[in-house]
């Protein structure tokens, strides 16, 4: 293959600017200054090109530029690209949240998701939201994981955690904590297991994971002594699982689970609650974690870190985790077109091939 040819099926992956007063710029900026990076993928950030100059002159970054482009179809490779979406100044305030930082948020948010959507980019890369001040009429979601799983026309998504050490899933992901209990079911754990399955054959390329289930109480029950559920929900649930084929092990008390490594011999875990799956992981993979919203029809990742607004202006923000959501966002697309030439039936292609001859 020439080298024109292999620049043609470099993955376009669209970014999202997230909160224009947070760091998102910041890593934005630093991530796509590496030109090593840009062999990898074609950048495609849905922004604003007048927030940009103000970062780059606050943050006294003075060698790199976005390439302006209308739309996906001018952007170029080996260019940090910038769909350039906002005629009208944008107030900054670093590291304060705002409505008007919460509707550019959006607008980015919908615009890249509409070109995902049409097909015009391979994957999504979303930088942090202030998930406050992004409500609106357009946006009502706890978060991205709501709103790309409505968007996309999907009933249930699984929101995952990403590391080089591990792969954690939450069953009930942005709820409040009492509500978690109520929200634990045998259809609901099924449901989720499966999702959890099925991304880590087509997205990670595991052949036949295994994955480990952790208890809702501590000591996961103490076998009904402290709490049913791990008697009466999560164990059938397992067996269940089991039977139909999947290698789903557990409960495991979260606390002897993590403490002793045993996270280590799984290809993924799945845990009961938000805190339960991202205290251990913010805990291992702070500074590198990425986000990946699995069930999706679509391919999106994020850096696992927030709007860190106490760090906004500072030139002191790591691209190190947005780094890996590309990384790992490429890696997906990537699978996933290897997991459909794989398990394409050969005599479809066959099929094909003489409708196109006839």
């Amino acid at each position: 293959m020439e080298a024109h040819e292999e620049k043609q099926t470099l993955v376009k992956i669209g970014i999202s600017h997230g909160d224009v007063n947070s760091i998102s710029y910041e890593i934005i900026m630093k991530a796509l200054s590496d030109a090593r990076l840009l062999e990898l993928f074609t950048p495609i950030v849905y922004g604003s090109s007048k927030v940009a100059s103000y970062h780059k002159k606050f943050l006294g970054i003075h060698d790199f530029n976005f390439h302006l482009i209308r739309n996906v179809e001018q952007a170029l490779h080996g260019k940090a690209n910038m769909v350039n979406i906002f005629k009208d100044e944008i107030k900054i305030d670093l590291g304060q949240s705002t409505e008007t930082a919460g509707q550019a948020a959006f607008q980015s948010l919908e615009m890249a998701t509409d070109d995902l959507a049409k097909g015009h980019i391979d994957a999504l890369v979303t930088a942090p939201i202030n998930k406050q001040n992004i409500q609106s009429r357009h946006f009502n979601f706890p978060g991205h994981t709501e709103y790309l799983t409505q968007k996309f026309g999907t009933q249930e998504s699984l929101m995952l955690m990403v590391s080089n050490q591990t792969r954690i899933g939450v069953i009930t992901g942005h709820i409040p904590l009492r509500e978690v209990p109520g929200q634990i079911s045998r259809e609901r754990i099924l449901s989720k297991v499966k999702i959890f399955n099925n991304s880590l054959k087509k997205d990670f390329g595991i052949t036949k994971p295994k994955i480990a289930l952790l208890g809702l109480n501590p000591h996961a029950g103490d076998k009904g002594v402290i709490g049913k559920e791990e008697q009466e929900v999560i164990i059938p649930a397992i067996k269940e699982a089991f039977d139909q084929g999947i290698l789903l092990f557990g409960p495991y008390p979260a606390d002897g689970f993590f403490g002793s490594a045993s996270f280590s011999h799984f290809d993924g875990i799945l845990t009961m609650y938000h805190d339960q799956g991202l205290i251990p992981f913010k805990t291992l993979s702070f500074k590198s974690g990425v986000n990946f919203t699995a069930g999706l029809p679509i391919v999106r990742t994020s850096p696992a870190h927030g709007t860190a607004f106490d760090l906004a202006g500072k030139n002191s923000a790591s691209p190190e985790a947005f780094r890996e959501a590309v990384y790992l966002a490429i890696d997906i697309v990537r699978n996933r077109k290897l997991f459909e030439e794989h398990t394409t039936n050969p005599l479809d292609v066959d099929s094909e091939r003489e409708e196109n001859d006839s």
